[in-house]
């Protein structure tokens, strides 16, 4: 099971870093497209922060980060998810974590669930961002699993 967890994030970093490539391609992206893409990144962080069991309710969950800051973000939301998956047990996938969201509310979920969250987020955001792109006139880049899959990304 944890593999499976390992494979999910391995193809949101791949995403990740095409949609960066692309925002950066463009020299000026569209204003939405970036404020999307610094929100995704921020909010994989707040939930890295709270799988690690750390308080995340001051965290920022819409920075206006610019492309180089989104760029570090990549590198270092990559680099915690690795290193917490690879720690991580199977067993551990159905423990509870609990914290509090922005406005102070607590909620408890299970570790599983938390990361099929983190990759379903990130993958609707990266949608919307593909449709920003592609309403600005320019060709969005894709990101679907099956095509990462296909490229032997594993």
């Amino acid at each position: 099971m944890k593999e499976h967890f390992l494979r999910l994030f391995h193809h949101a970093n791949w995403a990740n870093c095409r949609v960066l490539a692309l925002l950066q391609n463009l020299g000026a992206p569209p204003e939405k497209a970036r404020r999307v893409f610094a929100h995704l990144l921020a909010a994989e962080y707040v939930w890295a922060t709270r799988l690690r069991g750390e308080d995340s309710s001051k965290l920022e969950i819409w920075p206006d980060h610019s492309l180089e800051q989104c760029a570090a973000q990549v590198e270092k939301n990559a680099a915690d998810y690795r290193r917490y998956l690879e720690a991580l047990s199977d067993n551990a996938l159905n423990s509870v974590i609990t914290y509090r969201n922005s406005k102070g509310a607590a909620f408890s979920n299970s570790v599983q669930d938390t990361l099929t969250h983190v990759s379903l987020h990130g993958s609707y955001h990266r949608g919307q961002i593909a449709q920003t792109i592609r309403g600005a006139g320019h060709e969005p880049v894709n990101t679907d699993f099956i095509t990462f899959v296909r490229e032997g990304k594993l």
